[in-house]
């Protein structure tokens, strides 16, 4: 699947600045109106910590939304590597709208960095071994497309974006539908063109899945022997995907098996936010 890039996001940047303003904002913020509506002030956001830096674009949609007065003058780019005590970017314009507009911005680029800076930790452990890492649907409610622009910031990539652009067979669903062969037959004629992809748990359930026609196969927690035999077995008639139990431990194992993606949750689900800090001086 494509990755998401900025110019897919223009118009759901601009309605997540707006939901974050209207949560945090609300009726007014009242503890700003104690600072004269003409006070100009300037401010300047570091890092505490070392990161991956990616939401750029929220940051400016918070202040743009606040007040068009405010100026944004960046100092670092989405998937720039920064040190602690970096300072990311400056601010200039209406004491009262800095202030405002402070903990929307923040809260976007310090989470959406997060993602970007654990995806980097991924994408390092695999170089050089021609795997491509993925995201999954495991998201934040309402800023799925923020974190997977967020993901390909750090060097991963993007697995489909909802269930609606992709089909994914899981056991539930081959359950229902009376075997392999009758799922993926049958996403044929619902949606002739979509991917399809189906989950397998064994290296029969493989045989299975290729024989059916899937595009991809997603290997369901198989031991580092069956990923290895499931290459040698596919010899390139479907993509695999390695899924289920990745951890640092075991991740460029699995890469090296031959596989060609290997999906993590833990891209988008595990999150811990960078450390930010804005200063402000008049």
């Amino acid at each position: 699947m494509p990755n998401l890039s900025l110019a897919d996001l223009s118009a759901e940047i601009d309605a997540n600045a707006r939901r974050a303003l209207a949560e945090d904002v609300g009726s007014g913020d009242i503890t700003a109106q104690l600072i004269p509506t003409e006070r100009l002030a300037h401010a300047s956001v570091i890092t505490r910590e070392a990161a991956v830096i990616s939401g750029t674009a929220w940051v400016d949609a918070v202040f743009r939304q606040v007040d068009s007065r405010v100026a944004v003058h960046w100092q670092v780019a989405d998937g720039d590597r920064v040190e602690a005590d970096r300072v990311l970017f400056h601010l200039e314009g209406p004491a009262r709208a800095l202030l405002t507009g402070e903990r929307s911005a923040l809260n976007f680029l310090q989470m959406l960095s997060g993602v970007a800076t654990r995806c980097r930790h991924y994408a390092d452990m695999v170089e050089g071994t021609g795997v491509r890492l993925l995201d999954t649907r495991k998201t934040i409610p309402g800023l799925r497309l923020a974190q997977k622009y967020a993901v390909t910031c750090g060097g991963c990539h993007n697995h489909r974006i909802g269930l609606y652009d992709a089909f994914l067979i899981k056991e539930n669903h081959i359950a229902a539908c009376g075997g392999i062969a009758e799922a993926v037959a049958a996403a044929h004629r619902i949606a002739p063109g979509k991917p399809v992809e189906i989950e397998v748990e064994s290296l029969d359930e493989l045989e299975q899945a290729l024989g059916a026609g899937a595009d991809i196969v997603m290997l369901d927690e198989l031991t580092l022997d069956d990923m290895r035999t499931a290459v040698a077995i596919t010899a390139g008639r479907a993509k695999l995907e390695a899924s289920g139990g990745i951890s640092d431990d075991t991740l460029r194992s699995v890469a090296q098996t031959g596989v060609d993606y290997i999906s993590i949750g833990a891209l988008t689900k595990h999150v811990q936010a960078v450390d930010l800090s804005m200063r402000l001086r008049q």
